[in-house]
């Protein structure tokens, strides 16, 4: 097994005898020392090779080692600094400090100050390899979180491809049957899960896959029940008007299956044949929850004795409400119907 290579610390300062003593000194730890006379030769010596951690003198000639120190942390990547002074007055390892020293020693003529340089070197590097450490462990943290998003939008753009391919196929088979019962129940499951795959259209473009703007969402939505309805010979405007909202997704999935139920009855049995009217999505905030309501202004639940459909759209609403922590409310004073229900989030 090879040693590892011996840290290499760059150490600036104009006396030569000083220099050799903290070479000695630090060389005898096991460091590869170099010495730079000031701060122009230092700064040279940094753009040209790396070095683990760099000792700077504060009285030189030309340059102090405050403008030598500014100077060293303009540099890319550059390495800790350890502060050296002869100066007594406090304000200089201040000052040194707030510059981005990581540290600093008294330098005395009797030599004394080698010792604590070497505690001082030792304590920065260990430092500076916890900082490195914990620079690398985040990023890999975030590689690992971004390959993981972008893998799920790449599962949700693939589900959202083959939820539409399903539909698409329930839109031959609806064409091919002849029983109208059994065409308007395909219909409606094509809506359904037209409904759930644009959520997953949503999240495969969105910025948070945990949260859905509602507002397009909804916008999207009601662009494809439209169109189908068109299709299928109803014409009735759909008019939304939605807050901005961030919906969790799995609300929101719930949610737009709620509106596509509500919206599909509405244009089924709100208005007979010749009877123009609109249909209307609200949602917003009112402090405490998210409030939907989905109203027309048609013949009402109270107009007609007769049931309507099979029940099945009314047990998925109270299904996905109740997913939502909700239950649904139905205005009896409104002319026509008038759905509402609120959620937390």
């Amino acid at each position: 097994m090879t040693d590892q290579p011996a840290l290499r610390i760059l150490y600036i300062d104009d006396d030569p005898g000083i220099a050799r003593l903290v070479q000695r000194s630090l060389e005898r730890r096991g460091y590869a020392v170099e010495h730079a006379m000031d701060g122009a030769d230092g700064l040279r010596r940094l753009r040209e090779a790396s070095f683990a951690l760099v000792g700077l003198d504060h009285s030189m000639p030309g340059q102090d080692g405050l403008a030598v120190l500014a100077e060293i942390a303009t540099l890319s990547d550059h390495p800790p600094v350890v502060y050296v002074t002869g100066s007594e007055d406090s304000r200089v390892a201040v000052a040194a400090l707030k510059a981005g020293a990581v540290d600093y020693v008294w330098k005395d003529i009797e030599g004394q100050f080698l010792e604590l340089l070497a505690a001082a070197i030792a304590h920065a590097l260990a430092e500076e390899e916890l900082r490195r450490a914990k620079e690398r462990a985040e990023r890999e943290v975030r590689e690992s979180r971004d390959h993981a998003e972008l893998l799920l939008r790449e599962v949700n753009h693939r589900v959202a491809n083959s939820l539409a391919l399903v539909a698409a196929l329930v839109k031959m088979q609806g064409s091919a049957v002849r029983d109208p019962s059994a065409r308007d129940a395909l219909e409606e499951t094509q809506a359904r899960i037209l409904a759930i795959a644009g959520i997953h259209r949503r999240l495969y473009t969105s910025g948070d896959i945990r949260v859905v703007g509602i507002d397009a969402y909804l916008a999207s939505l009601v662009e494809d029940l439209d169109a189908a309805m068109r299709a299928s010979g109803r014409e009735h405007p759909i008019k939304l008007d939605a807050e901005p909202i961030q919906v969790p997704t799995d609300k929101a999935v719930s949610l737009g299956v709620i509106v596509t139920e509500l919206v599909t009855n509405a244009y089924k049995y709100a208005y007979p044949p010749g009877r123009r009217g609109d249909i209307r999505i609200r949602i917003g905030w009112d402090g405490e929850s998210v409030c939907l309501v989905v109203e027309d202004d048609g013949v009402g639940s109270q107009e007609t004795e007769t049931p309507r459909g099979t029940g099945l759209g009314t047990r998925i609403v109270t299904a996905m409400a109740t997913s939502l922590r909700s239950t649904v409310s139905v205005n009896l004073d409104h002319v026509g119907t008038s759905v509402s229900l609120r959620f937390p989030l």
